[in-house]
């Protein structure tokens, strides 16, 4: 009888399942659910508006995904319900929901389905700007030793801007929640009937230390009286560290799944922090970069320091004995996007129908040849805001240089370019703090698909990168939990570093730097560097100026 686990990996638009022979890591079957509420980023199900920013989504969602998926791959590959040994889960992050004690989303109560605040909030939910620069000068007034490992600066993005966010401009909503809860939490609370919290989610997204919790009562009193109480009467729970047993499938749910009662569900972890034992790294001096719509950028290390703009500092949050470290770019596939959504002219598009390629792959091929530098262009990755290390998301995206000679291929380089300075900037803020980065390993769709970006990175960053071994790092990642859920016994595996080394993947083939290339991406990075302190540092605040002319003319 074969051994297997399950990794369900819960991204943006869908939730995948993962079955993996944890003896030969082969990757057996897969199925994909996409949401059918997608992303509400314009108006709820029953039709109120939301306001610009706003991401929110619908939590039955995740649990339907749960079950069609885990049903199909057992279904696809005949696999008895007492050859899966473990089952492990990975969410995207901080993706915030209100709930009642006994597990029920306020927003499938009657009364709070046409408030926004009584949704998902989604990792991408931007609507808690205004809480978040509240936290952060609150934490800077009164001196919280724990900012500085959170990059000295509080994101929008994070559990407790979104808590307030809903205390601010929907009190009904947080007094009736019982419960504040990242969805990975949440869904595993479906599956094992046992509240847990994940070091992961509360770590690098609610503020929680493992060494003193979560922070004191009279700073939640400073940011509003009404949550002086919060951890005790919202988030107290018990808090599991990667690698260990959440719990167990209870009968219920075990019988929708079609597995077995008792089944163990390792504790969850986030989406892209997922990809690192998905790609084998369980020790420090590798970076781990996930390139999709946004960029992670993941770290492991035996010491403890405060870096700039790292979203996030938390021990044994990525992998059992070590620190782990977060930041992150919040524009990198969603520009390119941009650029090819609405900057390209209709010959290109043409061209790209009539030879059945995508018009990625056309501004790539039209790109073979170019040497760095060439374009004359330079730009800013801010298109959606910035992450790491400014912790900015009211800054915007920039493109310098164009002439009437201009290519639309040279901007899109421009733009990939761009995305390789932020990354460099970020790994230069580690090896300043004396974390170092010796590799990159890149996971994701993109660098799968586009080895001129891949090449790019190395020659900016000036380091050896490899690819992701495997297009679904994060599920492989989270089925290797899945299999430190379970006794050694069963397994055959002390604990997950081990199970990440033995069965993680990544390509033989290593791109390195051109030196040549190198040489000029060092003078145009300076250049780089120069546009990122006078537009992001408050030099020169017009950024934020045009933003809010922007604004208010909306709001007329």
């Amino acid at each position: 009888m074969s051994k297997y686990a399950i990794g369900v990996d819960y991204g943006t638009l869908s939730v995948r399942a993962l079955l993996v022979n944890i003896e030969t890591g082969e990757e057996a079957a897969t199925s994909v659910y996409e949401y059918p509420h997608g992303v509400m980023e314009e108006h709820l199900p029953t039709g109120e508006r939301l306001p610009s920013g706003w991401a929110l989504q619908e939590p039955q969602d995740y649990v339907e995904g749960l079950i069609l998926t885990i049903r199909n791959v057992l279904a696809e590959k005949k696999v008895l319900p007492e050859e899966v040994i473990g089952i492990g889960v990975d969410f995207t992050s901080s993706t915030v929901i209100p709930v009642k004690s006994d597990r029920t989303p306020l927003c499938h109560l009657e009364k709070f389905a046409r408030n926004p605040h009584a949704y998902v909030k989604l990792w991408k939910h931007h609507g808690a700007e205004e809480e978040a620069l509240q936290i952060d000068r609150i934490a800077k007034e009164r001196g919280e030793k724990w900012l500085p490992l959170y990059g000295g600066k509080v994101s929008s993005e994070w559990m407790i801007p979104k808590i307030l966010e809903t205390l601010h401009h929907a009190p009904d909503v947080y007094k009736e929640a019982d419960r504040f809860m990242e969805a990975l939490d949440w869904i595993i609370w479906q599956m094992t009937g046992e509240e847990t919290r994940s070091a992961c989610g509360a770590g690098y997204k609610a503020f929680y230390r493992h060494d003193s919790g979560y922070p004191t009562k009279d700073f939640f009193k400073a940011l509003d009286p009404a949550m002086e109480n919060i951890v005790e009467e919202k988030l107290d729970a018990p808090i599991k560290s990667i690698g260990e047993t959440a719990g167990y499938l209870t009968d219920s749910m075990a019988r929708e799944l079609g597995l077995l009662a008792g089944t163990p569900v390792g504790t969850g972890i986030i989406d892209a922090h997922s990809s690192l034992p998905g790609c084998g790294i369980g020790k420090p001096g590798t970076m781990m970069i996930i390139v999709g719509t946004s960029s992670c950028h993941m770290m492991l290390s035996e010491t403890e320091a405060g870096i700039a703009g790292v979203g996030g500092l938390v021990k044994d949050g990525i992998m059992p004995g070590y620190f782990g470290y977060e930041a992150g770019q919040c524009c990198v596939g969603d520009h390119f996007a941009w650029f090819t959504d609405n900057c390209v002219p209709e010959s290109y598009e043409q061209e790209s129908r009539s030879r059945g390629i995508s018009i990625h792959q056309l501004l790539t091929e039209k790109l073979s040849g170019y040497k760095a530098g060439q374009s004359g262009l330079l730009a800013l990755d801010w298109f959606n805001g910035v992450r790491s290390p400014l912790m900015d998301f009211n800054l915007n995206g920039l493109i310098m240089g164009m002439n009437l000679l201009t290519k639309p291929e040279e901007i899109y380089l421009s733009l990939i370019e761009a995305t390789a300075y932020g990354t460099r900037m970020i790994i230069e803020q580690f090896e300043n703090a004396g974390v170092p980065v010796n590799a990159l390993v890149l996971s994701g769709g993109i660098p799968a698909k586009n080895k001129m970006l891949v090449q790019v990175y190395a020659d900016v960053c000036n380091k050896e990168i490899r690819i992701s071994g495997t297009d679904q790092a994060s599920a492989l990642g989270a089925a290797i939990l899945g299999i430190a859920a379970a006794p050694e016994r069963i397994t055959g595996f002390k604990n997950a570093n081990e199970a990440a080394e033995k069965l993680g993947k990544v390509r033989d083939e290593v791109y390195k730097p051109n030196p040549d290339n190198v040489a000029v991406y060092d003078k145009l990075y300076q250049e780089y560097e120069t546009l990122h302190k006078y537009f992001g540092t408050g030099e020169n605040d017009v950024m934020k100026r045009l933003n809010k002319i922007r604004e208010d003319r909306l709001s007329e």
